[in-house]
């Protein structure tokens, strides 16, 4: 195993995911890191290969063919890297991955009380890559039968067991633990192994939880996760959620026992490294950011606010496969309001349904484009909003009540989301990365997120976050610096006041210092308009904002504010269309401001 303080020069990283296994080649070019080559092929886990190294070679053998490296000794990957001054060039120092092949991590979660154990619990298996398929609790209004007919149909590759504080009562974790127990779970993957199952509850019930799951499932104890109602400790279990993703779920899958042998450091669920790659970035600038990567099935959302992680997968919201939940969860009206054009219902609906049925197929004509971009706002507003529900302070916190309030409470703890303290938007997915332009990207992400002040906008160029996530355990240097490099594109600044008023009235006058000579822009933002400034990717510029008395800045109603915003490829937007954003309700004004909107961003040229 190679630790974090050992030299690495020539790194090979690859993501085995669910189609295709993506490989990267870093660098160390000088001081710092680079993303040299990249190679893909498809996913080999599925018959008639059933064998996921098969993949990874090909995917491999591509980056050896355009390098020039030798990388691979027939079906071994060579390490470490042989080359010396003036020698061919010869093998890695490291071979590391992450894998959602085979549908990544699923997951069941127990707890005593919904709203309190049972999502803490939900926020832990979250937070390790797992996609969660149910979360179970003593009041979550299902007959016990029901409880245990659910566990049996799920199959989940695991389950994770919480409730109770430690010194707490242990009839209602012991009840849950009773549930499973009957209904003897079998796992997803692999017929000749017991199910992996966690216990993080109140540790007086370990002896009662241990005689009753011993001997139906592979049992690990760990640190209870709420040990007091006011303090949450997840790590200590989704280290173990990690451990046991690697020697039982990963064991079972076609291929992977080499894949583990080959690899530095242990594989992890691709949403698991992704956030890693969050985290260190976050930590790295000292910055609170949410990323988000919407895929064709589901939507995952990733937030670091004052150093507290939270991840969460919206299953049902996505781009091909999931793109009729799209419209059935947003309703008809709120996509419609994206479109600057008028279309009837009917000829919506048939072509949402034509991408679900062909998921692999990409807009042909400009009013395509423009639908399933008016669809993505909404599939990242939605995931957004399931996020924001579930990153929040422990709920029951400072309450005086009793055993029976607890069960009755509904109340959520307060979002830890704060718009107004975000400084960076990462957005990942192939609606994003691979929009025509990228202000499209940015403007998509500006309509669904709505941020507030100034806040940075980015893009993940070619989807290498998860590799840069399982790279941050081993190197961190290495994947900031590639990150930073060559993974992320900088879209610019959205600078967007809080406050509502008339279209056309003074929202905010604003003066704007460029570094390096260029002349200071100032003038006069109303209400509706849409401002774009170019600013290059390595400019600065000092933006103030002197808003009207009933317009929010970010210090205040009326309060002046100066800021830094930082430039991008498609420069300094300025948003005076109102917060919270507000669309005309008649279809002809709405049109009129839409293309009003996108002319002024030159959204999409016509040729």
């Amino acid at each position: 195993m190679t630790t974090p303080s050992q030299p690495l020069s020539v790194i090979i990283a690859t993501d085995c995911g669910s189609t295709t296994t993506k490989a990267i080649l870093i660098e160390k070019v000088g001081s710092e890191y680079r993303q040299t080559f990249r190679g893909e092929a498809p996913t080999t886990v599925e018959a008639p290969f059933e064998d996921v190294t098969r993949g990874v070679l090909n995917a491999i053998a591509e980056i050896e063919e355009l390098s020039g490296r030798t990388i691979l000794d027939g079906e071994r990957i060579i390490t470490p890297n042989k080359a010396k001054d003036g020698q061919p060039k010869v093998g890695v120092d490291i071979y590391v991955s992450t894998s959602s092949a085979g549908g990544g991590l699923q997951m069941m979660v127990a707890g005593a009380v919904q709203s309190m154990t049972g999502e803490s619990a939900q926020r832990c298996a979250l937070g390790a890559g797992a996609i969660v398929m149910d979360v179970l609790a003593l009041n979550d209004g299902r007959l016990p039968h029901e409880k245990i007919e659910r566990i049996r149909a799920l199959r989940p590759d695991m389950i994770l067991l919480s409730g109770g504080t430690d010194g707490g009562t242990v009839t209602h974790v012991v009840e849950m633990a009773e549930y499973i127990a009957a209904a003897e779970p079998r796992p997803r993957l692999g017929m000749s192994y017991t199910l992996p199952l966690i216990y993080a509850g109140n540790k007086d019930a370990r002896p009662r939880v241990r005689e009753i799951l011993e001997n139906k499932s592979s049992l690990v104890i760990t640190d209870n996760i709420r040990p007091q109602l006011e303090r949450e400790n997840l790590a200590p279990a989704r280290n173990k959620i990690h451990d046991l993703f690697l020697e039982h779920v990963m064991a079972q899958a076609p291929g992977y026992k080499k894949l583990i042998d080959w690899a530095g450091a242990p594989i992890m669920p691709t949403p698991a490294a992704v956030g890693l790659i969050m985290q260190a970035i976050a930590k790295r600038d000292g910055i609170n950011l949410i990323g988000v990567d919407i895929g064709g099935a589901t939507t995952d959302v990733f937030s670091v606010f004052g150093e507290v992680f939270n991840r969460t997968v919206s299953a049902n919201l996505g781009m091909s496969y999931s793109i009729s939940n799209v419209l059935a969860e947003a309703g008809l009206a709120n996509i419609m309001r994206w479109v600057p054009f008028a279309i009837n219902e009917e000829t919506l609906r048939n072509r949402i349904k034509n991408k679900m049925i062909r998921p692999t197929t990409i807009p042909q004509t400009l009013d395509e484009l423009q639908i399933e971009q008016a669809i993505a706002r909404e599939a990242l507003r939605l995931a957004l909003m399931h996020h924001k529900s579930l990153a929040t302070g422990l709920k029951g916190v400072q309450q005086e009540r009793t055993i029976s309030d607890i069960f009755e409470q509904k109340t959520s703890g307060q979002t830890l989301i704060d718009m107004l303290k975000l400084d960076l938007v990462v957005g990942s997915g192939g609606i994003l990365s691979h929009a025509p332009r990228r202000v499209q990207a940015m403007l998509m992400m500006v309509d669904a997120y709505e941020p507030l002040g100034f806040t940075r906008l980015s893009v993940d160029s070619i989807f290498m976050m998860p590799h840069l996530g399982v790279l941050s355990t081993v190197n961190e240097q290495a994947a900031t610096d590639v990150f930073v490099r060559d993974c992320m594109v900088y879209l610019g600044t959205c600078v967007a006041p809080i406050g509502q008023g008339k279209a056309g009235e003074r929202c905010t006058d604003y003066t704007i210092t460029f570094q390096g000579g260029r002349a200071p822009e100032q003038g006069s933002l109303p209400f509706g308009e849409l401002r774009l400034l170019p600013l290059g990717t390595d400019e600065k510029a000092t933006v103030e904002l002197r808003p009207a008395k009933q317009v929010d800045a970010g210090a205040g109603k009326g309060m002046a504010v100066t800021k830094e915003a930082r430039g991008g490829v498609v420069g300094l937007m300025l948003d005076a269309r109102g917060r919270p954003l507000q669309l005309p309700v008649d279809e002809k004004a709405r049109v009129a401001a839409l293309t009003k909107w996108y002319k002024a961003l030159e959204l999409y040229p016509r040729v």
